[in-house]
């Protein structure tokens, strides 16, 4: 075996086990790769390979680094297997509210309450315990309330190596309506996201 097709089994063995995304840096020191700039170019000529050879899965770069992944156009058979995807336990209420922590973090609750036009205490804490949004500190408001911010598996979620890549709001927050067409935007945009990377 040559030395390149050995790296290139590690990295993919390493990625395999990956229950999280691993950083390029990381994916060199468990793989025994020199640097991650080395790791991050097997990784690009594992997914050559995957695409040549028409394999069902990728790795992508998400949230910091990469994670193997099945081709978004596998999704529909995919589904079958899972009882209950986060997606269909996501509400619409913690959908509308995921949008704002998203765009406004960090964010208090009385601001997400505001655009939202309801208290979403329950619904705050729902996404906490999904592991969604985290606290990330305090305001200096009266009463020091909590200030709210997404999480590295809000990125996996919806694909993103980083806040920044959320689609750019062109209007601010109104109605409901609103964010509505937002939350519909975001799923788009992940599923373009996918498909780019494929």
């Amino acid at each position: 075996m040559s030395n390149e097709r050995e790296e290139l089994a590690r990295i993919e063995a390493v990625l395999f086990l990956m229950k999280e995304p691993c950083s390029s840096r990381r994916l060199a020191q468990l793989s025994g790769i020199e640097d991650g700039s080395r790791a991050r170019a097997l990784v690009r000529k594992l997914n050559e390979r995957y695409r040549r050879d028409g394999a069902a899965f990728c790795a992508v770069e998400v949230a910091g680094g990469f994670q193997l992944r099945t081709l978004p156009e596998f999704a529909p058979w995919l589904l079958r297997l899972q009882e209950a995807p986060i997606e269909t336990r996501l509400t619409t209420s913690a959908m509308e509210t995921l949008v704002v922590v998203a765009y406004e973090q960090p964010v208090v609750r009385s601001t997400i309450e505001r655009v939202r036009g309801v208290h979403c205490g329950d619904v705050l804490r729902q996404l906490l315990e999904q592991g969604l949004i985290k606290i990330v500190g305090r305001s200096e408001e009266l009463g020091r309330p909590f200030l709210y911010g997404t999480t590295k598996r809000f990125l996996q979620m919806f694909g993103l190596m980083r806040i920044e890549d959320l689609p750019k709001r062109e209007y601010g927050w109104a109605t409901k309506e609103e964010a509505d067409q937002i939350v519909e935007e975001i799923v788009e945009a992940d599923k373009e996201s996918a498909a780019e990377k494929n």
